[in-house]
């Protein structure tokens, strides 16, 4: 499906990796221009990989999405090497490194940098592209949330809490920004390998006594087919497909949902 997307520029917080790369590359392939924000430096070499693979201009920027002046700069950066935003995509969150269950595991210290990252992240982002795209009356947002953020997962209690916030926020920035023509919707990932899952196990792992512990293989394959109906993991790029079309014309009556990718593991009824 052609999504006509030539030429738009498309911004992806957290796009070094997992789901935000996934969403970088199928945008790039749908020939958008690309600018990779991320804390991590890697985003250089993934930008430098993503260029090479499609004819499209790539850039990197290291941004803490926590920190509004970086987000600020970086948004004014990229709007003048590729020119106005048209597209956003928020995928940058962390875990608190720590299982939650039952929630007295964590501390109320072990909250804040996982509430300053996946929800004033997100609110930093909304203030800094909003306007703009407010300005331009065209535009796209997709946040990416979690199932975590529906069903009160109790695996990561702030994780979970942050999720929820997305949701709930992403609503009200598609109430105000829709009379503008600009859109915001939020994707809910299931069960996806990457490092955030991981760091999911390994925080359980850790406490378990010797006998009771497993590998990370062993440990996700059996939840995977005990709660996702379709028995099988989602992939980044499954995120990154739905992401890619909520960002296109295709898209141009969606605004203000919450959609699952997530082989059926929240049913709403």
């Amino acid at each position: 499906m052609d999504l006509h997307l030539q030429d738009r520029v498309a911004v992806v917080f957290g796009g070094a990796s997992g789901i935000g790369l996934a969403c970088a590359t199928e945008l790039a392939r749908e020939g958008c221009r690309i600018a990779l924000c991320d804390v991590s430096s890697s985003g250089i070499e993934a930008a430098a990989s993503l260029g090479h693979e499609f004819p499209v201009p790539v850039i990197a920027l290291s941004v803490d999405v926590s920190r509004q002046d970086q987000v600020q700069s970086a948004v004014e950066q990229l709007e003048a090497e590729l020119g106005p935003v048209e597209i956003m995509v928020h995928a940058a969150a962390v875990g608190s490194g720590k299982f939650g269950f039952p929630f007295t595991n964590l501390s109320p210290a072990d909250w804040p940098r996982v509430l300053e990252i996946n929800i004033l992240g997100m609110v930093n982002v909304a203030h800094m592209i909003g306007p703009r795209m407010i300005s331009r009356s065209r535009g796209a947002m997709t946040f990416v949330s979690s199932v975590a953020g529906q069903i009160g997962s109790q695996t990561d209690p702030p994780y979970s809490a942050s999720k929820a916030a997305n949701i709930n926020f992403a609503q009200c920035l598609a109430k105000d920004l829709a009379p503008h023509g600009v859109r915001v919707n939020t994707v809910c990932p299931g069960m996806v390998q990457t490092p955030l899952n991981r760091a999911v196990w390994q925080a359980w792992n850790d406490q378990q006594p010797e006998e009771s512990r497993r590998s990370y293989e062993d440990w996700a394959n059996d939840k995977v087919r005990s709660v996702i109906p379709l028995k099988r993991w989602q992939k980044p790029e499954d995120i990154a497909n739905l992401i890619t079309f909520l960002s296109s014309d295709r898209a141009s009556e969606m605004t203000g949902q919450t959609i699952n990718v997530d082989g059926g593991f929240v049913m709403h009824w």
